[in-house]
């Protein structure tokens, strides 16, 4: 679940006037996880503290390297199990006796599904339109004389038996983690009418109740479910992932027409007369979670992402197979348009704007469009004018990511061949490598192959390679291309406003460039004065 959609609190307090108590929480959001962990290290055990320390870190730490094909039901046991073996085996060997003994309550949520479990006596609550349910099952015994003895701990044996469980959670849901220092003061109803107030006062008032000089340590966990995460749950729907498209197969009412690409998982479609695009998912998603969560995401974006740059998409409720439907934009890529003739000057210009507008439009989403270049642009015309739309939302991704596989090698900025992240700079280099090319057909620092390390030499002026190109539209692209990130535009902003205002473009020089080929008119003026200076110089010489 996204963070945004989450609010979290935990607090703790020492029974009686004792500093530090045995109780020990944690609550984050770990990727698309939320994990919250309570531990109430029994007091009986010399190393209890200790134990539920450990406990939750080793849980928090192993859930960030999870392996992602395992299911959340065998992480969980795993992890559990591990840190059982672990704290048992050194009270044996330390102790000759269960020393570093806890209980342990652990909630994870993913989209919206929520995994639970809990060995010994924390409790795991969760709160749906008022009401409050415990969801965790206390390891207790009944027998006379020994109710309250806890049956199961981590810690306690070789061996652990944890509870399990899993369920949906909605928009509004609450969750309470806590120990037992909590629910022993309090009744279920007043738990639930304190519950929305969060875990801060939920443990302050049970340590009023008694005077400030609580029974026992107190902890609670309280996680808000605020909203549902969109992209996990469209990858929980259970839907046909095809491994073969053929011409004239029908797919909820779609008929495939025409495969768009090599890959045949874009096809041209019909649909009661009208045309469509569908994209499928990718065969490897059937076996890949990885390329699974790709491809959801691409939807997911292609969906909200609605914007005159790109053309328009939706996800039907009802499908039966993983695809998404884009209208079918017509005319070409701007590549193969350019391998038959330039794009004009004004084109160029109008293609720039667009392409900064639609990257400020991503930017209110905190993404970034990640492949620009011509291939990604489709050209067709309308009232005699060229039209430009921005295609693939499989590129599409966060800002300030480090996914390096993202982008086109040519047209990568040079510091995201050493790791850097994908920012505005970075994707304002390709844009001005997309504008190159639209003007001159040839790439500013030449084709660069997959996994080769470019170097970055001083790239051919445009005005040279197309005449029709003015001073002030090169300066602007050229700053564009700067191999030096320092001295490229920091912002889509800086270049738009640019480009909208060529009488306050600044000469562009390039400082690896002699002065002559930098600034003629310098160069000479240069020249004059000092020539000059020895004509002064000699004069009296001559006289």
């Amino acid at each position: 679940m996204q963070k945004q959609q989450i609010k979290t609190s935990g607090f703790t307090l020492a029974k009686g006037k004792t500093l530090k108590g045995d109780d020990y929480f944690d609550v984050k959001v770990i990727g698309n996880l939320t994990i919250g962990i309570v531990c109430d290290g029994v007091g009986s055990a010399e190393e209890g503290a200790e134990a539920a320390r450990r406990v939750v870190t080793h849980l928090m730490s192993n859930f960030k390297n999870r392996p992602v094909t395992w299911s959340m039901e065998k992480s969980i046991k795993t992890f559990v199990q591990s840190i059982n073996a672990i704290l048992y085996e050194e009270s044996m060997v330390n102790y000759e006796r269960p020393e570093l003994v806890t209980t342990l309550a652990i909630v994870i949520i993913e989209g919206n599904r929520l995994y639970g479990a809990n060995v010994g006596d924390s409790r795991i609550y969760m709160q749906r339109n008022g009401v409050l349910s415990q969801l965790s099952h206390d390891h207790l015994m009944e027998e006379e004389g020994y109710v309250g003895v806890l049956t199961q701990a981590i810690g306690i044996d070789r061996d652990v038996s944890l509870y399990y469980f899993e369920n949906i959670v909605t928009k509004d849901d609450k969750l309470l983690l806590c120990s037992d220092g909590l629910y022993t003061i309090m009744e279920d109803e007043e738990l639930s009418t304190l519950l929305p107030n969060g875990a801060h006062h939920l443990v302050r008032k049970a340590s009023k109740d008694r005077e400030d000089n609580l029974p026992d340590d107190t902890t609670a966990v309280v996680i808000n479910i605020l909203g549902i995460d969109q992209v996990s749950q469209l990858k929980e729907q259970k839907l046909i992932i095809p491994e073969k498209l053929e011409e004239g197969m029908v797919i909820d009412g779609y008929r495939l027409e025409k495969s768009l690409i090599q890959n045949n998982r874009t096809w041209l479609c019909s649909n009661r007369g009208k045309e469509y695009v569908l994209k499928f998912a990718p065969i490897e998603a059937i076996d890949d979670p990885t390329t699974l969560d790709a491809y959801v995401k691409e939807a997911w974006n292609s969906k909200r992402l609605k914007a005159g740059f790109f053309p328009k998409a939706v996800i039907p409720k009802n499908r039966t197979h993983r695809y998404y439907v884009m209208q079918v934009v017509n005319g070409v890529d701007l590549k193969t348009h350019l391998s038959k003739r330039n794009l004009s000057v004004d084109d160029t210009i109008n293609l720039a704007k667009m392409l900064l507008k639609m990257s400020q439009f991503l930017l209110k989403f905190d993404l970034v469009h990640g492949d620009i270049k011509p291939e990604n642009i489709m050209i067709s015309e309308r009232d005699g004018k060229h039209i430009f739309k921005v295609i693939d939302f499989g590129s599409i991704t966060e800002l300030y990511s480090l996914n390096s596989t993202a982008g086109t090698p040519s047209y990568l900025a040079p510091e995201r061949f050493t790791g850097a992240s994908i920012n505005e700079t970075s994707e304002i280099f390709s844009i001005g490598v997309t504008l190159y090319e639209a003007l001159t057909q040839k790439f500013p620092y030449g084709e660069i192959e997959p996994f080769q390390q470019p170097t970055f030499k001083t790239a051919p002026s445009i005005m040279k390679l197309n005449k029709n190109v003015p001073e002030w539209l090169n300066s602007v692209i050229f700053r564009s291309i700067e191999a030096d990130n320092q001295k490229r535009y920091k912002n889509y902003s800086e270049m738009l406003f640019e480009l909208s205002n060529p009488n306050k473009v600044k000469p562009y020089f390039d400082a690896t460039k002699p002065l002559i080929e930098r600034n003629p008119e310098l160069f000479y003026k240069i020249g004059f004065i000092i020539e000059f200076i020895i004509i002064l110089a000699i004069l009296p010489m001559i006289g």
